[in-house]
Order: C-alpha cells, then structure tokens, then sequence
C-alpha cells in the first residue's frame, strides 16, 4: 500500500455477531448487554468496537512508533503529551524560542503558539488512535485538538435481542472470614447476563480532507481493514461467548468529498432473517442482499470477509 494519505471518502457497513456472549455490558444497569429499551434491539458502543480494533493494532505492531496508541489500559494521557514536547526539545517551563510565539510564555508547562502544532503533528505521527480516531489533546501540556478521519456509529441488533440471566457457582471462595462463614461449604453464587444470538450493524464513515490533517495514510487503512476483519479473532473471554465480523461491505468513492449521499448507499443494503417466525440462532438465519444496480458507477463496491 502506499505511504500518501488517504484521498478518497468511503462509508462502509460492518455486520457482526454474538452467540451466548454479552457483546457490550453496560455497567449502570448491572452489566446487562446494552438495549434501546423501546424497541429491544440489542447496542454495542463506537467506543467498545473502537477498543477492540485498538487492541488488535496493539498486538500486532507491540505498540511501537507509529503504531503506538494513545488511549490505552492505564494510560496517563498528560504524561504522553508533555513527553510529545520532550521529544521535540521544547521546553515548556522557559521562554517559547519562537518570538512569533510570544516574548514570555504565558503559562509555564503549556504549548502555545506554533508549539502546539509541532506537538499535534508529532502525536500524530506515533500514535495510530489519534491518526484515525481523532483525540483532545488539550490536557495537561496542550497540543490542541484533533478531529479524526474515522467515525463509527453505535451498532445495533437487526432484531431485538433476548437477555438471559443465568446462575453460577464458584466453588471456591476469597477469603478465610468467608469460609469460616460458609462453614467449610466454601462455594460462592454469581450471576452471568448472556445473548443467545444477536446480528449487529455498525456504519463506519472515512473522511479524505481529515485523513490529509493527521496524516492517516493508505497503509493505515489498509491496516484499519484487517483490524475490523479480525479484531474478535484476538478478544476472546467467557463473557463476550462466540463473537465474529461476518461481513465488511466498504463503498469507495471517486473524490475525497464523495459522490453519493450515504443514507442512499447504506440503503441498498437489506439483512433480514429468511423464516421470520424461527428465532434466529445463527449467521446461516440471516440473508444480506446488495441491490447493485442503484449503486452509482463512480462509486466501487468492496465486499470483505
């Protein structure tokens, strides 16, 4: 792949699934997978597929420059700015060396001026999140902020979902007061929220004006691919049960500002379940169906996995 930036729009549809897992728990409800409570359909955040396709990028490159991640376990995000600055040999606590920058620096430890540009450009640069997610960099030492080239939606269940709540027992406990409580039982209760099946659908969207901001290359996307393809692959747990993308179906536009209304390109998509009165237990239960023929001939149709 080539090492310039992205210059062309593309909006995609991501389909995936869940069988006896919780995809997505949402900790102010118990950890009960996440719901539109008025229609039942079942919802994963942007903000959790976003972490998935960071931890495969993750794995992949050892979070090694200029693959590193920005939001990650832990992380102090201060502390990877003002190392931004470091690097640069900017020292935040005199003068700026500009003099375009001011005469004295207004408040010590803070990026002003051409500083913080210099400091958003290298973040970019090393670190693979901000590049294509985008991140507020003005925390801590100041290096403004960025918008990134790749937007993703909440995906939602085809149809509703069922939640199941199941208990468990751990025969084991954690402390010696508990077994003294047990009387020598020694065996805890829990309990564990599971889907039997769910269809998600996420809608991605890839800006070519923002990508030319960050820097976000053609070799990034390609990688951003192969992140969404396989990211389940490489997040395997006993609570998320069977987790997989079925389907990728990327629409490449002709210009960086497009040549299509996406609602009209997302619409050519129909998935439904083939017996509508069978609950769905699988991917097998579902039928995809492109209508091609609206697709307009300056936009290329890419169907993965």
């Amino acid at each position: 792949m080539s090492e310039s930036t992205v210059d062309k729009r593309y909006d995609f549809v991501l389909l995936f699934d869940v069988k006896d897992g919780n995809p997505n728990g949402d900790p102010d409800a118990g950890n009960l997978p996440r719901i539109d409570a008025e229609t039942g359909n079942g919802m994963v955040t942007d903000v959790c597929i976003k972490r998935k396709i960071r931890n495969y990028v993750t794995l992949k490159h050892e979070d090694k420059p200029p693959y590193s991640m920005f939001v990650k376990e832990k992380a102090i995000l201060g502390n990877a700015i003002e190392q931004a600055y470091q690097s640069l040999n900017i020292d935040l606590q005199n003068d700026p060396m500009d003099q375009a920058d001011g005469k004295k620096r207004n408040k010590p430890g803070k990026g002003q001026g051409k500083e913080i540009e210099k400091a958003r450009q290298f973040l970019c640069k090393n670190f693979f999140d901000i590049r294509a997610f985008g991140a507020v960099l003005s925390i801590g030492s100041n290096a403004g902020q960025v918008r990134g080239p790749v937007q993703l939606t909440f995906a939602r269940s085809v149809d509703p979902i069922v939640t199941l709540e199941h208990s468990i027992t751990r025969m084991a406990v954690a402390t010696p007061a508990e077994a003294e409580k047990m009387g020598g039982d020694n065996r805890t209760m829990g309990r564990k929220f599971t889907v039997p099946y769910g269809l998600y659908r996420a809608y991605g969207f890839i800006s070519a004006p923002l990508a030319s901001q960050t820097g976000f290359t053609c070799e990034d996307l390609e990688l951003l691919w192969e992140s969404i393809e396989v990211m389940f692959e490489h997040d395997r747990s006993a609570a998320r049960g069977l987790m997989g993308t079925r389907k990728l179906i990327i629409f490449e536009h002709q210009s960086k500002m497009g040549n299509a209304q996406v609602q009209d390109l997302f619409e050519t998509i129909k998935v439904a379940k083939k017996d509508i009165n069978k609950p769905a237990r699988d991917y097998s239960d579902y039928e995809v169906i492109i209508d091609k023929t609206v697709i307009p001939d300056n936009i290329t149709l890419i169907e993965r996995v």
